[in-house]
């Protein structure tokens, strides 16, 4: 994609050139394995504008170049200004279903260990925490591990405060069982009851590197629209490293949009986006 730069420069605090976007598209790719295409140009200029800001940057080159020069804390801000966190409650809901059944079954040891890898604010590992405590009834052991590259949104995802409009997603029973309505100054604001955030540990994983904070397997994992980020290469090898730390006949659950069919040898289809563990 060809940009003139004399049109660019018109409206546009800095200059914002191919080549820096070339840029941007090598470093997020060795970073976070994320394959941005042409069309988001507009995208990472305005995001990355306010890291130029923050930094005391006057260019485009001058911040990747700095950027590169050094491994501090720049390099997650970096990160964060370019992944996406699109998310709400019980959103795909059959996966919720299918999750229920499983956990019914019980087919897991004492302690069922379950991987949320795409935590965002925290709307989809609490609602994979309501759907356990539904089903597993009194008890309840299970322990939920909820990771994201982006540091900033697990902020939010751990103090699990939401604005009363974007829970329109849950029903009034599980809105009074397990959320807290806020009152005076909070009002319009509601927070995860402490039996819940309880029992997810919230943590910062990269997936395409090797350190994965592990110990034991897990019996689910959810991992959907991350892989859409993606190139295929990096893809596979994401999922052999899922496949690693699953227990065998454990559940995956991916996006709509996803399809992992050429890891047949990983991942057994078991319904629409949901994969066994082979």
């Amino acid at each position: 994609m060809l940009i003139n730069a004399a049109n660019e420069l018109q409206g546009r605090e800095f200059l914002w050139t191919n080549a820096d976007f070339d840029h941007v598209q090598k470093l997020i790719y060795q970073r976070a394995g994320i394959s941005l295409h042409d069309g988001k140009h507009a995208m990472v200029y305005s995001r990355l504008s306010r890291r130029l800001r923050e930094t005391g940057h006057h260019s485009f080159r001058e911040y990747l170049q700095w950027l590169e020069s050094n491994d501090g804390a720049e390099w997650q801000e970096f990160v964060n200004a370019l992944t996406t966190n699109l998310t709400s409650f019980f959103r795909e809901a059959h996966h919720f279903e299918i999750l229920a059944s499983y956990l019914k079954e019980g087919k897991f040891d004492r302690e069922c260990r379950i991987w949320c890898s795409a935590a965002s604010t925290g709307e989809e590992p609490y609602s994979i925490a309501m759907t356990a405590f539904e089903a597993l009834g009194e008890g309840r052991l299970f322990l939920i591990s909820a990771s994201d590259i982006d540091s900033k949104v697990l902020q939010v995802a751990a103090q699990g405060v939401y604005r009363t409009e974007g829970l329109k997603g849950i029903d009034q029973s599980r809105l009074q069982r397990f959320f807290l309505k806020g009152k005076g100054s909070n009002a319009g604001m509601a927070r995860v009851k402490s039996e819940l955030r309880e029992k997810v540990d919230f943590l910062i994983v990269n997936l395409i590197k090797d350190n994965w904070p592990f110990g034991e397997s897990f019996d689910v994992v959810f991992c959907r629209n991350v892989m859409i980020y993606f190139d295929s290469a990096t893809q596979r090898r994401v999922l052999e490293r899922i496949h690693r730390v699953m227990k065998p006949g454990g559940m995956l659950f991916v996006g709509h949009a996803e399809n992992f069919s050429d890891s047949r040898d990983l991942f057994a289809l078991k319904g629409k986006t949901v994969y066994e563990r082979i």
